[in-house]
């Protein structure tokens, strides 16, 4: 018994010497860079430019008659006038009436382009909200060094962001080797059917094959990841699935006076409850794994080891992302229950109960196996499961970090954003970046809208808005990047 407890010893000394060597052997990822190209932006005036754009209600709504072209035609005009160097070297085209597509033809024929996506359309202001707002939303207001206004983070700032930056270099008598597509769509926030999947329609039909594709997705943020003081920005490389599915019962009614042993609700609510308790199994591989690589290096001595020994600590580095709502959502297949209709009256057992749960579907899940989840757990054939509602996507495929692409993006982040942390993400929302995936292999997500704690509840929702400081930001970075990309190989 002393010998194996003297030979488990010292295997046991041998292990923990090991995993301190990987420890210690663990770099960072973080690319030194040169300076950026210094420029001159004039901040109050394209402060102004932006602000002014946030006043046009180019509002996207699930109720199509509420669409108000005249708007979307006359943010069109403001853009033509504002930008009158980008449309007059530019080619212009309409795509599905309303969305825009801006094509800057390069010298060289044998290099491939590049695409950068944003659109023009905002949520509308939820009803009852409107007080909630310092300023209005669409007041296109700059107070207290802020642009104030629906789309001033969501993502206006990146149409008028990207059109500042081009139309600082065609003045400066830049002119690239490689094409540069601008693509702006006009119905992103409700699925981009009638935008983005024309836009990338008519591109393919051409034989376009982005080198890159770039579009919103993640941000750089301060104070939200823990255990890391410094700022991080993080590019998306993949994009979670979409999809939402109603649950309904439908029993017999009756008296409230009178109930039977289950009634409609009853069973519907012990279906959801029944969902919540068996959420879909982590899974700390592919995007979510290279982003805790990447910011293991930078995180505290217990971080760095668990990374550096996943094959073991796999479990604790789970446990540490199941912690918070935002981080649990890198590592799996979420759900939530959006919508929960039933009844007309107290005293009546309502007929029909009817519940919308949406999931986010994590890279390695799919539609169908999501689908097969709900049924196995819920396991009641008085529930109907189908699916509902317009969008519906599977997971994107996952870009490459190894990539030339992500490099420069990269280092062009780390040059405008002196000393910045980036990492590869994972986007837990849908963007428009998903109907460009038969164009490139190449497509990240990421867009340079500085996010604190308290900025977070601004997207889509009240006091939206962006610094000037960081708008200036914004530009140096389209027209930083866009250099960068001509040594794209």
């Amino acid at each position: 018994m002393t010998k194996i407890f003297i030979y488990g010893m010292f295997g046991l000394v041998l292990l923990v010497a090991g995993m301190l060597m990987r420890t210690v052997r663990l770099t960072s990822k973080q690319v030194r860079v040169e300076a950026a190209v210094a420029i001159e932006v004039d901040g109050l005036k394209i402060a102004s430019n932006l602000a002014n754009a946030l006043k046009f209600r180019t509002i996207s709504s699930q109720d199509s008659a509420r669409f108000q072209a005249e708007v979307f035609l006359a943010l069109h005009e403001y853009l033509e006038d504002t930008f009158p160097r980008v449309h007059a070297e530019l080619t212009r085209e309409v795509v599905g009436d309303y969305s825009l597509l801006y094509t800057w033809k390069g010298a060289r024929k044998d290099l491939k382009p590049i695409l950068l996506l944003a659109h023009l359309d905002v949520v509308p202001v939820e009803p009852g909200t409107e007080d909630d707002w310092t300023y209005p939303a669409f007041a296109g207001r700059i107070a207290e060094g802020f642009i104030r206004g629906r789309g001033a983070m969501d993502f206006k700032v990146a149409v008028t962001g990207i059109l500042e930056a081009v139309e600082l270099m065609i003045g400066q008598g830049f002119r690239p080797q490689r094409t540069i597509h601008l693509a702006f769509g006009h119905d992103e926030e409700i699925g981009g059917k009638n935008g983005a999947v024309r836009v990338a329609e008519l591109l393919g039909s051409r034989g376009v094959e982005p080198g890159y594709v770039l579009d919103e997705g993640l941000s750089i943020t301060e104070g939200i990841v823990p255990e890391i003081t410094r700022p991080v920005a993080f590019i998306g490389i993949a994009e979670k699935g979409y999809l939402s599915l109603e649950l309904t019962v439908e029993t017999e009614g009756g008296h409230s006076a009178m109930p039977p042993e289950e009634t409609a609700i009853g069973i519907l609510s012990t279906a959801i409850h029944r969902l919540e308790r068996n959420p879909f199994p982590a899974k700390f591989e592919g995007p979510a794994r290279r982003m805790f690589e990447y910011l293991a290096p930078e995180m505290s001595f217990p971080m760095r080891f668990a990374s550096a020994n996943l094959w073991l600590l796999r479990g604790f580095a789970k446990w540490q992302f199941s912690a918070k709502p935002s981080s649990n959502a890198v590592i799996r297949t979420t759900m939530a229950p959006t919508f929960f209709e039933a009844g007309v009256k107290e005293n009546v057992l309502p007929t029909k109960a009817r519940a919308v749960v949406n999931f986010r579907i994590l890279n390695g899940n799919s539609i169908s196996g999501v689908i097969d989840h709900v049924r196995e757990t819920v396991d009641d054939s008085r529930v109907r499961i189908q699916p509902t509602g317009k969008i519906k996507s599977e997971p994107s495929p996952v870009s490459d970090i190894h990539s030339a692409s992500f490099d420069i993006l990269q280092r062009t982040i780390r040059q405008v954003f002196p000393g910045m942390i980036v990492a590869p993400g994972t986007v837990i929302g849908a963007t428009d970046s998903r109907h460009y995936v038969k164009l490139s292999k190449n497509i990240y997500r990421f867009s340079p809208v500085w996010i604190r704690p308290e900025d977070i509840r601004r997207i889509h929702g009240a006091n939206e808005r962006i610094s000037v400081e960081n708008y200036e930001q914004i530009v140096r970075f389209y027209y930083q990047l866009i250099r960068n990309s001509e040594a794209l190989s």
